[in-house]
């Protein structure tokens, strides 16, 4: 039998221990048959519906478990046998196998006669385990959509896909044939399969929605929680760290009593009509040090845009007779669109930057007479300005938009749970 025991193993125990049917074991324990309450699925959402918030709570936990602990233990045996295993588990198929044996599993659990759930709450717990960034991306698209529409369903199969792009997006050096994106294409095609009669409903418009104040509240909660958060980065970044580093830095490079750690070198002791050397090795040094917040601040108003505009979308299509939920989404729309295009347009900054710095050291290295030196220098550095004019003014146009919105916060709509989507 040689080594394929071991997998065979671990994937048949993975399998067993999702098709364990927490849902339906928990409603027989309180004398409900859950095939026939609700929706019929034995997930934890259709027992939150059918027993109470506490038990949907309560399966999902426990799915999420028996999804996350098969996962768990093939990378444990592996870390355990890592010298030993052949080179094809050691790309990850032991693993991500463990991780669709448990979904398939809880989709087609053979205690149930194969009848069992959509692998949500399963599949969490393997996502989370398998991929931990792009999985907290794909809980916060999941809690945005189910929070802005109080459809559990169209959260779902959102953050199915949200999985899938943004681990395409961040290792984009995996091509198809890794264990882990197929796994992510194969995820998301299950949750697709399984939703099947929820897109139809979703289609028609009358797709079920939660009952109550908890998902209407948790939008509000979120809009207003991220809109601060969005408004206050960008306010603080561009009125407050980035003029006060450029501020600091350009003092130091004319201070002629600087520190030892910040020495003043060749060409830089330079100063003419046309350019003050001392405060260029002061811009640049504060440019150095400003450059990598960028990714991460124009990832952070991403974030933030995205949800912001799904919640607010959602109540502007809800709520068709207020015109103030319109102007709130197209205020938001009009930031983040400012911030997708800005993104590229700091990218276009950054890569003018290395020419204007090397034509600005050749002219500083030139004699007082290179008029040659002096015409490219001032090219290169107008074409810079140009595009980091081009960027800040999509970035005051993001203030804009985000304070104004910020102000509209003020006339968040009241709750409503008993409309259906408008078809």
């Amino acid at each position: 039998m040689g080594f394929w025991w071991l997998p065979a193993f671990v994937w048949t125990s993975a399998y067993l221990v999702g098709a364990i049917p927490f849902g339906y074991l928990v409603a027989r324990a309180r004398g409900v048959d859950i095939f026939q309450g609700g929706s019929g699925n034995i997930g934890a959402t259709n027992v939150g519906r059918i027993l109470g918030k506490k038990f949907g709570i309560l399966v999902f936990v426990l799915d999420f478990a028996k999804g996350a602990l098969p996962v768990l233990a093939a990378l444990w045996w592996k870390h355990q046998h890592a010298p030993e295993e052949p080179a094809w588990l050691h790309e990850g198929w032991l693993e991500v196998g463990a991780g669709l044996a448990a979904i398939l599993g809880h989709m087609f659990p053979v205690y149930l006669g194969f009848r069992g759930g959509k692998g949500v709450a399963t599949g969490a717990g393997v996502v989370a385990v398998l991929f931990p960034v792009p999985f907290l991306g794909a809980v916060l698209v999941w809690l945005t959509v189910a929070a802005a529409t109080s459809i559990v369903s169209l959260a779902s199969l959102a953050a199915a896909a949200a999985l899938a792009g943004l681990h395409f997006a961040f290792s984009p050096q995996l091509g198809l044939t890794n264990p882990r994106s197929l796994f992510c294409l194969i995820a998301a095609a299950l949750v697709i399969v399984r939703h099947r009669s929820n897109i139809g409903r979703l289609l028609e418009g009358n797709e079920n929605r939660t009952k109550g104040d908890t998902m209407p509240n948790l939008a509000k909660t979120m809009h207003v929680l991220f809109l601060g958060l969005w408004f206050g980065s960008v306010v603080f970044f561009s009125f407050v760290t980035a003029p006060l580093l450029f501020q600091a830095f350009e003092g130091l490079g004319k201070n002629p009593d600087r520190p030892e750690w910040f020495p003043l070198t060749r060409p830089f002791d330079k100063v003419t009509e046309d350019l003050d050397g001392k405060k260029e090795q002061g811009s640049r040094a504060a440019g150095y040090a400003v450059g990598p917040i960028f990714p991460w601040y124009f990832l952070l108003q991403g974030v933030c845009g995205f949800v912001t505009v799904v919640t607010a979308l959602a109540w502007a299509r809800r709520n068709r007779t207020e015109r103030i939920h319109s102007w709130r989404a197209n205020l938001l729309i009009l930031a983040l669109a400012s911030v997708l295009i800005g993104w590229p347009v700091e990218k276009k900054v950054t890569d003018l930057r290395e020419p204007r710095n090397a034509a600005t050291q050749a002219y500083l290295q030139a004699s007082d007479s290179d008029a040659a030196a002096l015409e490219t220098m001032k090219q290169a550095r107008r074409e810079f300005l140009s595009w980091h004019m081009v960027s800040l003014v999509l970035n005051f146009v993001t203030v804009l938009g985000v304070g104004a919105a910020l102000a509209l916060a003020t006339r968040l709509p009241q709750s409503d749970t008993t409309q259906t989507i408008p078809s």
